[in-house]
């Protein structure tokens, strides 16, 4: 098997030694070029044809951001954003611009993380972005009217779109009674992007807290939800120790810790160690939620490799909650949501544009028995 071809895009000359001596450790990929700015990028890509890129985002002439966007107009290839974490914020919009994911530079202890991600996300298909006009607000997607609800046995009847009953858009919801519901989250590779697109749908008076447990690097946590928050009319947060939920409020997960819920629903946030393999583990905190919440609870499980979350999926469900995954087709990777469909823990299947109406929905219905919503 041919080696995984790698283009390396940094102005600085001390990185990319680094980053070549790193990715030669592994014969399973080889440096196919070096570009020290974003325009040299966009040339080598179209000439060189990479696997995958390693994208710095501070250069001169043409900076990674801008990188990116040409790279996904002209030739969709993975992209792998290697930030200062100072510019961690910067990185998340990368990410929104269609690179794959980001982290920060590495150091000469991290070749085999380096290696290892490098060569999954290799293997991701992507497809080419139309360029963003300047008046694009990314997220913010309106459902076509009459979408297909797509369900397995036991499934949800489809909610009102967001576009439907209550004004396009959803600005407000309409009057109703607090269904005490709590909704967690779960996602990976891909999943700000899908973040980026469900969380701005929800209103400024969604009635209900919102968890999430995203796969990220450390450091990058504060960055991403100062990000989202910009997106949405809720607001977004990195949860905090033994803070109580509050409805209208999204919690993210930092990946030093584990986010989980306590009794009297508040926030628990469990140490992390050096076995665990998800940075944050997103089956505790779908498994929490469902024995503090019971029938309450709403999982929602997106894009990712792995099976991270499959478990608390099904915990949820056991519990007499509600379940939710996002569809094959509109997933960078269907691996976590499609484990957690065949382990028996999805009631519905949704795709990515439709999630968000479908939140909006359980929010307005109380919780009744296993299975089933009250009105």
């Amino acid at each position: 098997m041919n080696p995984i071809r790698v283009l390396v895009v940094d102005d600085s000359d001390s990185a990319r030694a680094l980053i070549r001596a790193l990715v030669e450790e592994d014969p399973r990929l080889t440096i196919c070029g070096e570009a020290i700015n974003g325009r040299e990028a966009v040339e080598q890509v179209l000439t060189l044809k990479p696997n995958i890129i390693t994208m710095d985002l501070q250069m001169p002439e043409m900076d990674g951001m801008t990188a990116i966007e040409e790279i996904m107009a002209v030739r969709a290839t993975p992209i792998l954003v290697l930030s200062d974490l100072a510019d961690a914020r910067h990185a998340m919009s990368a990410v929104a611009r269609g690179a794959l994911e980001a982290t920060g530079k590495p150091t000469i202890d991290d070749g085999a993380t380096l290696t290892a991600r490098l060569r999954m996300l290799a293997g991701v298909p992507v497809i080419r972005h139309i360029r963003r006009t300047h008046d694009a607000t990314p997220g913010l997607i309106i459902p076509p009217a009459g979408e297909a609800h797509t369900g397995l046995p036991g499934a949800l009847p489809p909610g009102p779109l967001a576009g439907e009953g209550w004004g396009r858009g959803a600005a407000t919801l309409p009057s109703a009674p607090l269904a005490g519901r709590v909704f967690a989250i779960a996602s990976s590779t891909g999943g700000p992007q899908a973040l980026a697109r469900i969380l701005p749908m929800l209103p400024a008076n969604f009635p209900a807290p919102v968890l999430i447990a995203q796969h990220l690097s450390d450091g990058f946590a504060e960055a991403m939800a100062g990000w989202l928050n910009d997106l949405c009319p809720l607001t977004v947060t990195v949860a905090r120790a033994g803070e109580p939920l509050r409805p209208g409020y999204i919690y993210l997960a930092d990946p030093v810790t584990h986010l989980s819920l306590m009794p009297d629903d508040r926030i628990r946030l469990i140490p992390r160690t050096e076995t665990d393999i998800y940075h944050p583990n997103c089956d505790r905190l779908l498994s929490s939620v469902a024995e503090v919440c019971g029938q309450r609870a709403v999982g929602v499980i997106l894009t990712g490799m792995g099976r991270d979350g499959a478990r608390g999926m099904l915990d949820i469900r056991r519990a007499g909650g509600v379940t939710i995954a996002q569809d094959e087709s509109s997933s960078v990777i269907f691996g976590m949501n499609r484990e957690a469909i065949a382990a028996g823990g999805v009631q519905t299947i949704r795709p990515l544009d439709a999630i968000a109406s479908e939140l909006i929905w359980l929010a307005r219905v109380a919780p009744t028995r296993a299975g089933e919503v009250g009105s």
